[in-house]
């Protein structure tokens, strides 16, 4: 039977060889040229850049030779690049957008298939949609499959191969500003970069190269099995990122996930720095050490210090629903200073509407060197602007037809209080089939609890930001109980 693709928070994702194959890759290929073609975009040509995963280059190549079969000029990557290189790029040659072949943060045995727009924003809802609808029909042969040998689609001009590091480097060097690079280079700092196996490798210690701080890389070849790690850089995936730090006496830990669009960060203890806590951090840094205003963009899983910022610097914040296929078009709509989610994916004006990890890497740096703090003084230092915030998340995987008597018991819920507080306000979340996908639960003291389905696993996430680390784990646990998981 053939499988049904679904496009989730960001792309399609699937394990290899068992729905990610390369007549699936083909299926979808085929459906984004008819859509290319249907609206009149097909003459801009597309970029397409793939990750360190298993076979990715391969999926790359025929994603190109399906494009190319349609006629449409393509631009492919000649290395496995982050998914922001690949963003940067489309957005430089005007292409009218991208495929990149990468799963993201998933397990080695997954791959997946992202779609950007002439933006370089993720694509849209709508896109998304006129996509999927026209998939069934290229599987069941119904529509026609075009396709064109690399070989020849090369030679005849189709597919043209290009490094897509220089330029990006490049930008990225002028964004930060030359100075401010070169007090970062400077400033001896002591850092340890894990690139979890992934596309982001070697991208910060080249831009850092040269200079008295000293950058120390782990897992930065690539390994598509992703040996003893999962690449999304949270806590409890960054033992090793925490034990060089200590044995190298580090300042700061970074790290990428597979595509190098999410950041993590570990600070001088070893200790993880929520994504709630950095992106907080690097929207006081553009706002106080860069002077900078506009408004801030946030999803409904981030936290309610950006309000706290919001207010102390008078810009305007505005919260959308999880992923960046929300958060970009609010951004470019409102030529917005910075937009962040909960998954460590934060974007910046002047740059793409889309997370880069590289950059907020580079950005969270020059705030160490302009204030003179470490990461653990920076949080008390943000703590000491907009008060207390600790966050916590839980992953629950659930037995497979389970989602619907969850999303029925969670939605019924209607707690007077949680963990010894009034419940101010109760809000519902849906996704692009207007079902169910969240609710969140915001207390009278400002704390929150948030249950949600992942929107690319098979995943109930259960988040809680508080006052205290004890309420947080309060709240988790109330959230576990309300969706009987």
């Amino acid at each position: 039977m053939t499988a049904a693709i679904k496009f989730g928070t960001d792309g399609w994702r699937a394990v290899i060889a068992e729905d990610y194959t390369f007549d699936n890759v083909r299926a979808c290929s085929q459906a984004v040229a008819y859509y290319l073609k249907d609206s009149g975009l097909d003459k801009e040509g597309m970029v397409v850049g793939y990750d360190t995963r298993f076979a990715s280059e391969s999926f790359a190549a025929a994603a190109a030779e399906v494009l190319a079969g349609n006629g449409i000029h393509v631009y492919l990557s000649d290395r496995a690049c982050p998914t922001p290189v690949v963003s940067f790029n489309l957005k430089r040659l005007s292409t009218s957008g991208a495929i990149i072949i990468t799963a993201s943060h998933n397990p080695g045995q997954w791959n997946g298939f992202k779609v950007k727009e002439a933006s370089a924003s993720s694509a849209s809802p709508e896109v998304i949609a006129d996509i999927e609808a026209r998939i069934p029909n290229i599987q069941m042969g119904t529509r026609k499959l075009e396709s064109m040998s690399i070989e020849e689609a090369h030679k005849n001009g189709l597919v043209e191969y290009f490094n897509p590091s220089p330029p990006y480097l490049d930008h990225i060097e002028a964004l930060i500003g030359k100075d401010r690079l070169e007090g970062i280079k400077n400033a001896g700092i002591n850092i340890v970069v894990d690139s979890m196996y992934g596309a982001g490798a070697g991208y910060t210690r080249r831009l850092l190269s040269r200079g008295k701080t000293r950058v120390t890389e782990i897992h930065g070849v690539r390994n598509p099995a992703f040996p003893g790690i999962q690449p999304e850089p949270i806590g409890r995936n960054l033992a090793e990122l925490c034990d060089t730090i200590k044995r190298k006496k580090a300042q700061v830990g970074l790290a990428t996930d597979g595509d190098a669009d999410r950041l993590g960060v570990m600070d001088e203890n070893g200790e993880f720095v929520t994504q709630l806590q950095v992106f907080s951090l690097l929207a006081l840094y553009l706002l106080e050490v860069r002077g900078e205003r506009g408004p801030i963009i946030k999803t409904i899983t981030t936290s309610n210090m950006i309000y706290r910022l919001g207010e102390l610097f008078d810009s305007t914040v505005v919260e959308t629903d999880v992923g960046f296929k929300y958060v970009g078009p609010e951004m470019m709509k409102r030529d917005a200073l910075i937009g962040g989610e909960e998954s460590g994916g934060y974007g910046f004006r002047g740059h793409i509407p889309e997370r880069d990890g590289i950059l907020a890497g580079l950005y969270f740096l020059d705030l160490m060197v302009k204030t003179g703090k470490t990461p653990a003084q920076l949080v008390e230092y943000l703590y000491s602007k907009v008060g207390p915030h600790y966050y916590d998340r839980i992953d629950l995987h659930f037995p497979p037809g389970e989602r619907d008597s969850i999303v029925e018991r969670v939605s019924a819920a209607q707690p007077a209080e949680l963990n010894g507080t009034g419940v101010a306000r109760k809000d519902s979340y849906y996704d692009d089939e207007k079902k169910v996908s969240g609710v969140r639960f915001s207390l009278e003291n400002g704390a929150w609890l948030l249950i949600r389905f992942s929107g690319t696993e098979p995943v109930l996430r259960v988040y809680a930001e508080a006052g205290s680390l004890n309420d947080v784990k309060e709240l988790l646990a109330a959230g576990k109980e309300l969706a009987g998981v």
